[in-house]
């Protein structure tokens, strides 16, 4: 049995998002997937057959995609962090997820679906935490200048003063 496991509640959106996802990461899959029965179905005003749950990993987490009706919604108070290697996954993931979306600023978006994603360099919070003080407030202003998508390398340059 899965001990965590995220579960994202979408309206009726669940295999579009899933797809979406699945299809960002070299290693990301679909473990499985429910579809309605027919009580269930009656229950929810649904057909029977309709996609009920999709259960997917990225990168070793593991979440559920939900197909549960229109009555809850996505906040930014909930995100899903993606730290990133190099500008070009950073470039790669912003666009897509971005696409039909919302740009926030400081490196976070909300995808066409109402999830919120934040798309930063691994560096980051390694930036963020450096006991040198100096370096962390130049890295943070540097970030909280960046209307949207991050620039590592701008915030790398801020790390090191120049």
């Amino acid at each position: 049995m899965r001990k965590i496991v995220n579960f994202l509640w979408f309206d009726d959106q669940a295999k579009d998002a899933v797809d979406l996802y699945v299809s960002l990461f070299d290693d990301a899959k679909i473990l499985d997937t429910s579809h309605l029965t027919e009580s269930v179905a009656e229950a929810a005003g649904k057909q029977p057959g309709e996609v009920s749950t999709i259960d997917f990993e990225l990168s070793g987490q593991q979440f559920t995609a939900f197909n549960g009706g229109p009555m809850y919604t996505f906040s930014e108070a909930t995100s899903i962090a993606v730290n990133c290697k190099t500008q070009d996954e950073i470039d790669h993931l912003w666009d897509a997820l971005a696409e039909g979306g919302e740009i926030l600023s400081c490196g976070w978006l909300k995808d066409r679906f109402g999830v919120t994603w934040q798309i930063m360099p691994e560096s980051l919070d390694i930036m963020m935490r450096d006991p040198d003080t100096a370096k962390a407030d130049r890295v943070g202003a540097a970030m909280l200048g960046m209307p949207g998508k991050l620039d590592m390398r701008e915030l790398e340059r801020a790390y090191r003063g120049e």
